[in-house]
């Protein structure tokens, strides 16, 4: 990390976090922010769900929620990024303050309630974006939306001609009985109107189903066949979790959903568990505290075909990125792996 980088990370770190990470934005959109550009070898390049990533290493939703710093980001070395989560309506979402850092956890807990500007505003912004990056938007639903699984479809159908993939986010703790959508019956229903508004798009848009790691093997088993069933091109797992446990710092008690390094092994025993249940045939993504090179490996080893990252930039910055490329660049070819492919899952047994 250079010293720049670091005074400006000491100095957010002292503010409300929200107006920190408002901060953040508006640096990326200035071009003040660490730009590495491409990072990629023949190692790294990957093929995700028929995406074609220079590296494995993503940016999860919520960092950009409006597709405001798009430009900034495809300069930041990621190998895909996602924005959002979108809802077809403008919504505020909850009360601040709703963002809390617990250092000493190197975590962090939200409760926005999906707050974004609405898929009209985003939309507008995904016409305008660079060509050269992979880019997808993760779908939601109003809170007092009279049919939330339609408005997973609706913000697809107006989104979709702008993006590279879609994620369909049933798994936000923050919007009261979303969760509940997770359901065998109800999942099926929901990614069945998605896919349907995909069809709709005239051109084969994957769409990945974003998971909670709070779900029981029973729960586990049901969203792997739906998954299986339902045309979805893959899972993301996992969102944040609603579990407390072995938290240090003054925020551990804050509702909402945590994030970050005390996520780590809950939610790669959930992504090696689902991998062994789809018998490796879905790809997955897998997200919840990546902030390492390391990390990133033992996520990919156990079933991940790509990683996403985000509460690790609150304590790592921007850097962090070209740091955790180049380093899994090194431990593929440590371990002598000739691409991200023939490491994708290569231990999921001893992690599930």
């Amino acid at each position: 990390m250079k010293i720049v980088e670091q005074i400006g990370l000491t100095a957010l770190r002292q503010i409300d976090p929200e107006t920190a990470h408002g901060l953040a934005l508006l640096a990326l959109r200035a071009g003040a922010a660490p730009a590495p550009g491409l990072l990629t070898s023949d190692r790294l390049r990957t093929e995700v769900a028929g995406l074609r990533m220079a590296n494995p290493v993503g940016l999860a939703a919520g960092f950009d929620k409006n597709a405001q710093a798009l430009s900034g980001l495809s300069r930041a070395g990621f190998g895909f990024f996602e924005v959002g989560a979108a809802t077809p309506r403008p919504q505020q979402g909850n009360p601040r303050p709703r963002l809390y850092r617990l250092t000493e956890d190197k975590a962090a807990i939200n409760r926005f309630g999906f707050n974004n500007q609405g898929m009209e505003a985003i939309a507008a912004r995904l016409a305008d974006r660079p060509r050269d990056a992979v880019i997808g938007l993760n779908l939601g639903a109003n809170k007092d939306s009279e049919d939330r699984a339609a408005d997973f479809a609706t913000v697809l159908t107006h989104c979709g001609k702008h993006l590279d993939f879609a994620t369909v986010n049933v798994s936000s703790p923050n919007t009261e009985k979303l969760r509940d959508l997770q359901g065998k019956d109800a999942l099926a229903s929901l990614l069945a109107g998605v896919i349907e508004a995909r069809d709709g798009l005239g051109r084969p848009l994957p769409v990945f189903l974003k998971i909670a790691p709070d779900l029981d093997e029973a729960g586990l088993k049901d969203i792997a066949e739906v998954a299986m069933a339902s045309g979805v091109a893959g899972v993301i797992a996992t969102n944040t979790t609603l579990g407390r446990d072995g938290l240090i710092s003054h925020h551990k008690s804050q509702g909402g959903g945590l994030s970050g390094q005390p996520l780590f092994e809950k939610s790669t025993r959930v992504l090696a568990r689902l991998s062994v249940l789809t018998e490796g045939k879905l790809p997955l993504i897998g997200v919840g505290g990546v902030g390492s090179a390391e990390q990133a490996y033992a996520k990919i080893l156990a079933g991940a075909s790509a990683v996403q990252l985000y509460t690790a930039l609150v304590y790592g910055g921007l850097s962090l990125v070209q740091e955790i490329v180049e380093g899994l660049d090194a431990l593929l070819a440590r371990d002598g792996f000739a691409n991200v492919a023939e490491a994708v899952g290569s231990k999921r047994e001893a992690w599930a």
